[in-house]
């Protein structure tokens, strides 16, 4: 498919490069540029696509697969893209404590994550070359994992969103440090604060 990179250990950095560059063009630091060239991560297939280009797969495969691989409260204030098939977090926020020194809660691992996404890929008739696109905010330390997991399931097209949903933040004027370049949220692609209930993920799953 045209609108899809794929990389190996030798190839990696032609898609990498790229990023870069636009990185360099779109921001006026450095520093900046760095982290947008390395926000996602390497994954075992190498399979990468960006919010827009995942899009377009679902809009014209209608067996692909989305799954959005975030907290519950981080999808509750930042919102949820609409065509999401499956959610099922890689981490959770654990409330019962909170971390003094952090000054916020501590995230831990859903333990629970291979079986439930598993059950959910079978719910969808998922086959072992069903395109699957994992999201998560910014796609590096969650849907790279994920999408490793599920590969290692037998899964051979598995594609991780390199922008991910919220995309990477802004370098300059009164809401710098805000994600709020490129990703699902900021490219026009359909999301809502409403998640469908036939979707969200249930902690008793």
């Amino acid at each position: 498919m045209k609108s899809v990179h794929k990389a190996t250990k030798n190839s990696i950095f032609r898609y990498a490069i790229p990023l870069a560059l636009v990185s360099a063009l779109a921001v006026s630091t450095t520093a900046q540029a760095e982290e947008d060239a390395s926000a996602y991560r390497e994954t075992q297939l190498g399979l990468y696509v960006t919010a827009v280009e995942a899009y377009n797969m679902i809009q014209q495969d209608d067996d692909a697969l989305l799954i959005d691989v975030r907290d519950p409260i981080e999808i509750k204030f930042t919102g949820f893209a609409e065509p999401t098939d499956i959610h099922v977090p890689w981490v959770l926020a654990d409330r019962t404590q909170f971390d003094a020194d952090a000054q916020t809660w501590p995230i831990s691992r859903n333990t629970d994550f291979e079986a439930q996404i598993r059950s959910a890929l079978e719910e969808h008739n998922a086959q072992e070359n069903t395109p699957i696109i994992v999201m998560c905010r910014s796609g590096s330390t969650r849907s790279a994992p994920a999408a490793d997991l599920i590969a290692e399931m037998g899964f051979s097209q598995v594609y991780s969103v390199s922008d991910g949903f919220e995309g990477g933040r802004l370098a300059e004027g009164d809401s710098a440090g805000v994600r709020a370049r490129n990703g699902w949220r900021n490219s026009g692609l359909p999301w809502s604060y409403s998640v469908d209930p036939d979707v969200a993920w249930h902690a008793d799953e």
